[in-house]
């Protein structure tokens, strides 16, 4: 059977649907307490199945997770009724966090990022905006300014990003600018994005951007009702292919977006995707297990995606940022000519299927899975879980059932096909 995203998933985009928190709120806990067993034993799966191999650490199953989980939820059962106030009490004591927000001197601080930005841009709704990652259409424009980046497998083999900008209006131009697969539109209407694309696969995305759900600027291609040419033109580049010479242009996404009557506020209930600390703490995780090389596809095949392009990040202490590379050299931005880099790396894994004869794919990217998060040069086991519909993003969780710190700054976000995980490697 095809893994589809589910059928109701349009209609929660319009409903006044039940969250988990507010603007600048910590989540209401009553979700994470109902599924507090399964981020338990899913973390710890994680934690279980991460052995040496060679220089690095690579992620393989083992009969040791099913016995350490079921002697883990037999212990949270005799004490978790006692213990839960005093764990609860002692996480707020440990880390402080970014709480509700609050404007000071005309700035507050962001739910993407966590950092001090103009109240108009942390209020306002992000972009979404499809960018290749094929090696013929590097360098990409503009993509140092997204907030988080998401990166998941298409077909042929090869990743494709997403970048969720807040900070664009210094910007003229993003891009290139690539076409649209539903599993990255449902990610990114849990960041409430106006979702911007240049062409669809039409059999599985078309009644998706279509419908009321999503706040798409669009390319006028086929399989696409309202088109929002305006916001999109051409730039020569001698050399390129027609496809990556497309790009986003921000007047005339302004344009668009007043045109087709798009609203740039978010939601009442909208719920920041990560916990970040608070100003002058770091999330050290002094306890984890350092790691200072990722490579979400490894070294060897390309199974799972990640593997025609080979990607790594590399984590320098002294700025505490993780640089991204790519085909053996810096994945730089081509306005700032400054090589790619976040404060955060997650590891998403997802259940994966090719839905046809032309390699399309398929991601669940709602309900539970595992993780590994890294920052400060740590990796952490986690799980993730999107429970609450469409228009709420994934939680990360470790082996507690604690919601994730972050430290401040952009984040970067690999969708890693869960039948392949034993090709990431990090050392």
């Amino acid at each position: 059977m095809i893994l589809e995203q589910p059928e109701h998933a349009a209609e929660h985009w319009n409903d006044k649907r039940r969250r988990t928190g507010k603007p600048g709120k910590l989540p209401v806990r009553d979700e994470e307490k109902r599924m507090r067993k399964y981020w338990k034993a899913a973390a710890l799966t994680m934690a279980c199945i991460l052995t040496f191999t060679g220089c690095g650490n690579r992620t393989q199953e083992t009969m040791e997770t099913v016995t350490q989980t079921e002697e883990m939820e037999s212990v949270e059962e005799t004490v978790e009724e006692t213990a839960e106030t005093e764990t609860e009490s002692a996480e707020e004591d440990t880390l402080a966090v970014i709480g509700e927000r609050e404007v000071v001197d005309g700035q507050m601080q962001s739910y993407l990022t966590g950092e001090w930005k103009d109240e108009e841009v942390v209020t306002r709704r992000p972009i979404a905006v499809m960018i290749p990652n094929n090696a013929q259409a590097m360098p990409q424009y503009g993509l140092s300014n997204a907030s988080i980046i998401y990166e998941a497998p298409v077909e042929g083999r090869i990743t494709r990003l997403m970048g969720i900008f807040e900070d664009f209006d210094e910007l003229d131009h993003i891009g290139p600018v690539r076409s649209s697969r539903d599993y990255f539109v449902y990610t990114a209407m849990g960041y409430e994005a106006i979702y911007c694309n240049w062409g669809l696969a039409v059999p599985y995305v078309a009644d998706l951007i279509n419908s009321d759900a999503v706040q798409n600027i669009s390319a006028g291609v086929e399989g696409i009702d309202q088109p929002a040419d305006e916001a999109f033109g051409r730039i020569s580049r001698p050399g390129y292919a027609t496809e990556f010479t497309g790009y986003l242009f921000i007047d005339g996404l302004m344009e668009a977006v007043d045109r087709l009557g798009y609203d740039w506020e978010y939601d009442e209930d909208f719920v920041p995707q990560l916990t970040f600390a608070a100003d002058g703490v770091r999330a050290e995780y002094e306890d984890a297990r350092e790691a200072t090389v990722i490579r979400p596809g490894g070294t060897d095949g390309n199974s799972g995606g990640y593997g025609a392009y080979n990607p790594w990040f590399e984590y320098d202490s002294e700025d505490h940022l993780y640089y991204r590379f790519q085909d053996g050299e810096e994945q730089i931005d081509e306005r700032t000519g400054e090589q790619l880099a976040v404060s955060n790396v997650i590891l998403q894994y997802c259940h994966g299927e090719v839905r046809d004869s032309h390699d399309y794919l398929a991601f669940g990217v709602h309900g539970v899975g595992t993780a590994l998060v890294f920052t400060d040069g740590k990796v952490i086991p986690a799980s993730w879980s999107r429970m609450e519909g469409d228009g709420v993003p994934p939680k990360f969780y470790d082996a507690d059932g604690n919601e994730i710190v972050f430290n401040q700054g952009k984040t970067w976000i690999c969708n890693i096909w869960e039948e392949f995980s034993d090709s990431v490697e990090f050392e």
